[in-house]
């Protein structure tokens, strides 16, 4: 089951990455402007729409479910690049330097998820996609309490780890959700 996991994560992330890279071909890198807490807010947008959308039984904007998972693994990215080049780095930068960003977290990411699924052993296959949803909700309020704190914690993890289990959490609903469809 752990090898069909990680080919099922490389394929949604794969479709995730398409999209970044496309997105950057047309917009550039013009999100290196934003602050971090900027970044949470957009996450916590999409997270909020999902529940919205779960609670009600229906939803009034096109934008599907999967849309918005991807955006906020694709959110979730920005923030840890945001994260490791502060902001004196330039705004714009090179294709090749943002994709191996882009890479280098996703690896980082999914090396996190596959100790964690070894330990747990993979019992979000038996959880449903609304409580994803609800424990990335909960983990965006905490990073927004981190944020408040100027960044100090005395005993959590900081909000990069926030930042990875959302994408994972995200990453576990596109799956469940292609499997939904088959």
């Amino acid at each position: 089951m752990i090898n069909q996991t990680s080919i099922q994560y490389d394929a949604a992330i794969k479709k995730c990455r398409e999209i970044f890279i496309k997105k950057n071909t047309d917009y550039g890198t013009s999100w290196r402007v934003m602050r971090l807490s900027s970044i949470t807010d957009q996450i916590f947008i999409k997270a909020q729409r999902l529940k919205t959308i779960e609670l009600k039984g229906e939803q009034k904007v096109n934008d599907d479910e999967i849309s918005e998972y991807i955006g906020i693994i694709n959110y979730c990215v920005i923030a840890l690049i945001q994260i490791e080049l502060k902001e004196s780095t330039a705004v714009e930068l090179d294709t090749a330097i943002l994709t191996s960003l882009y890479d280098k977290y996703i690896a980082l990411t999914k090396s996190l998820m596959e100790q964690k699924n070894h330990d747990y052993g993979e019992a979000w296959r038996d959880m449903r996609v609304s409580t994803f949803t609800d424990m990335m909700l909960m983990r965006l309020l905490r990073i927004k309490q981190i944020e408040d704190s100027k960044g100090k914690t005395v005993m959590s993890e900081g909000i990069d780890a926030n930042f990875q289990d959302m994408i994972n959490y995200s990453v576990f609903a596109l799956i469940h959700l292609s499997e939904e469809k088959k």
